[in-house]
């Protein structure tokens, strides 16, 4: 599931906005944390060549997200 279709969901799900809102910060903070451990393993081998977003455009295509 992509990062659109898990706010999307999010949204469907949630009826209040405190409720949508924390699971946004779910969503990202699990997409952070995903990046971050990418970057720790195949990531560093980027360093250098890319840009921070060059790199989380890499990382997203490889995820599919």
């Amino acid at each position: 599931m992509n990062l659109r279709d898990k706010f999307k969901k999010a949204d469907k799900d949630s009826i209040l906005t405190q409720t949508l809102s924390v699971k946004c910060v779910k969503i990202a903070d699990e997409f952070a944390i995903g990046f971050k451990d990418w970057c720790d393993t195949k990531g560093r081998f980027w360093i250098g060549a890319n840009t921070t977003k060059e790199l989380l455009e890499i990382y997203k295509k490889e995820k599919q997200l």
